[in-house]
């Protein structure tokens, strides 16, 4: 049923292959970064030909399994040099499973013709010019392409960020009602894309059949049991969102300030889920919003300004982080506002909070300078030689600025999560293949792994237990992005084993709980094996000096992980 569709954009051409038996329990991350593995010289320009650009759906997506519609994008990343694979929720992912699509591949270098848009069809693709759509950011485009195309169709695009080359760039899709809001944020793959000629993909299902299913009753028992769970167990996320973890991770002392000086902020409230959520309800916006179709936790918001007009759809808690406390913001309207510009221009709204931060420690603004922050921004928009800067992520310019607080692994920006205070996440920043990416598993307050001795989850603010723990959740957490559900399913040993009930019943096939982790397990192998072959050596699995040697206020703490376990991270998984 599903097959691999690879556009070569240097001649035009389509070729349709059946799925391979090797790829056929692969989706999501595990088919991006395999056909990377398999194809990609690690050693290639992330920006020349050699490069490709896998967008894969997951192994449930397309299905009503609950919260399973996100995409991934995969290809050797501008940013950290080694392998990357971002995701983000919308309908693009679901509406590509539909048409039978495990993935789409991009090869081939820039065509002379300049950039297209691609649309997707169960007829096949049409490469489409792009014209006056080059240079417009991803409102403008999402606008012009669902008013020419029909509101029903997906739009999946890169804004002014990627076409410029930009390693801070991402790969923005169309929300519920057509918002290019959701993003593949990490790793600059926008650019990657771009470097294709493609400005957009527009994705219509219309015509298509529900994906079979082995055993409906079963899958769907399976469905109802797990989303009737869900909705009880993430009241909160529905009711704040992700900015619920504001207040909690302030008082665990690992919110980033001031460039991860600090590890509180003295204007959290100001910047809260509940404040939020307060300001959402006051407006006239909407809480409890779902980004892609199926979602039984709803943890997106519509946020709003003053007079009720849209600002943005949704503001989480790593924006808030890292535009916010990061950078002494406090206005919850500013944080709305860079986050709106970063859709638009298709811009990691991690990364920026980051690189902002770090021309503040640089001493182009003070902590706290909102004008100071739109003047930069400014220089992004013109494509300045600042601007260009900025939009090569923290590592460029901080090196750029003679900065020495540079707060990255593998080039990337560590994302909200001190690793001081919470060291379990320090720990996934430092050995995951992705970079500082708190998605390929954030060790939260209470998050155990998958074996007896990892259950009971460990101490934020002690290093025993941490490696173990985190390479747990660094599996289970894969398994999401192969099977293309949210982690806000929970990376923990009841996903996995409604995950393995879920691809039983779809596929027919007999898979256990340790089967499903043996998936997550091979992918991650794979992909630090990559690394290794692209130069990343055990070497570059650490943090940045002034996280181990810096006390972190309030507590006091500093990352004393050992560095030889974190070297030895992956010799036996």
């Amino acid at each position: 049923m599903f097959e691999i569709w690879r556009i070569n954009v240097s001649s035009g051409e389509l070729k349709r292959e059946p799925l391979p038996d090797k790829y056929r329990y692969l989706g999501g991350r595990g088919i991006t970064s395999s056909l990377v593995a398999d194809e990609v010289p690690p050693t290639c320009d992330p920006l020349g030909p050699l490069n490709k650009l896998v967008l894969a759906p997951g192994l449930l997506g397309g299905t009503t399994a609950p919260s399973s519609g996100r995409l991934s994008a995969g290809a050797k990343s501008p940013l950290t040099g080694g392998i990357k694979e971002a995701n983000g929720g919308g309908t693009a992912g679901h509406k590509l499973a539909r048409l039978g699509i495990r993935a789409l591949v991009f090869e081939g270098g820039f065509p002379d013709s300049g950039l297209y848009v691609i649309k997707i069809t169960r007829d096949g693709v049409e490469f489409l010019p792009a014209g006056d759509l080059a240079g417009q950011t991803n409102y403008a485009v999402a606008n012009t392409l669902r008013t020419i195309h029909g509101n029903h169709v997906a739009v999946v695009s890169v804004g002014p960020a990627g076409e410029r080359g930009y390693a801070n760039s991402t790969i923005a899709i169309t929300n519920m009602e057509g918002a290019p809001s959701r993003h593949m944020a990490r790793g600059g793959l926008g650019a990657v894309l771009a470097s294709k000629g493609v400005k957009s993909i527009v994705i219509d299902d219309s015509g298509t059949k529900p994906i079979a299913v082995a055993n409906p009753e079963e899958f769907h028992e399976t469905v109802v049991e797990w989303t009737r769970k869900l909705v009880a167990a993430k009241r909160v996320l529905t009711e704040l969102g992700t900015a619920n973890l504001v207040l909690p991770m302030n008082s665990l002392g690992c919110l980033p300030t001031h460039n991860f000086r600090y590890g509180s902020f003295t204007n959290a409230e100001k910047v809260s889920g509940q404040e939020l959520s307060r300001l959402i309800k006051q407006r006239g916006g909407k809480q409890g919003h779902a980004c892609q179709p199926g979602c039984p936790i709803r943890c997106s918001n519509v946020y709003v300004d003053e007079q009720g007009e849209y600002i943005t759809s949704g503001l989480e808690y790593e924006t808030i982080g890292l535009l916010g406390p990061n950078c002494g913001l406090s206005s919850l309207d500013d944080i709305a506002r860079l986050d709106r510009f970063c859709d638009e221009y298709g811009i990691d709204t991690m990364e920026l909070g980051d690189t902002l931060a770090v021309c503040m420690e640089a001493g182009l603004l003070e902590f706290g300078d909102c004008e100071g922050v739109w003047k930069l921004v400014d220089e992004i928009k013109r494509n300045t030689v600042l601007g260009r800067t900025l939009g090569q992520g923290t590592a460029i310019t901080g090196r750029v600025l003679g900065v020495r607080r540079v707060p990255v692994v593998k080039g990337q920006g560590i994302s909200a999560y001190d690793p001081r205070a919470l060291k379990g996440t320090g720990v996934t920043y430092a050995t995951s293949p992705m970079g500082a990416d708190h998605t390929a598993g954030n060790v939260l307050p209470g998050r155990g792994g998958f074996r007896p001795e990892t259950r009971a989850g460990a101490d934020p603010h002690k290093a025993q237990g941490q490696v173990e723990v985190s390479k747990d959740i660094q599996i289970m957490t894969a398994v999401c992005d192969i099977t293309g559900q949210c982690f806000f399913v929970g990376a923990n040993e009841e996903m996995v084993e409604y995950v393995a009930r879920l691809l039983r019943a779809l596929y027919g096939r007999a898979l256990g709980k340790d089967d499903v982790l043996q998936l997550g397990r091979d992918v991650v192998r794979m992909e630090v094996s990559f690394n290794r072959s692209a130069g990343l050596s055990p070497a570059h699995d650490r943090l940045p000096e002034f996280f181990h040697s810096e006390p972190l206020p309030p507590y006091g703490l500093i990352f004393d992980v050992a560095t030889e376990e974190l070297h030895r991270f992956w010799e036996a998984m």
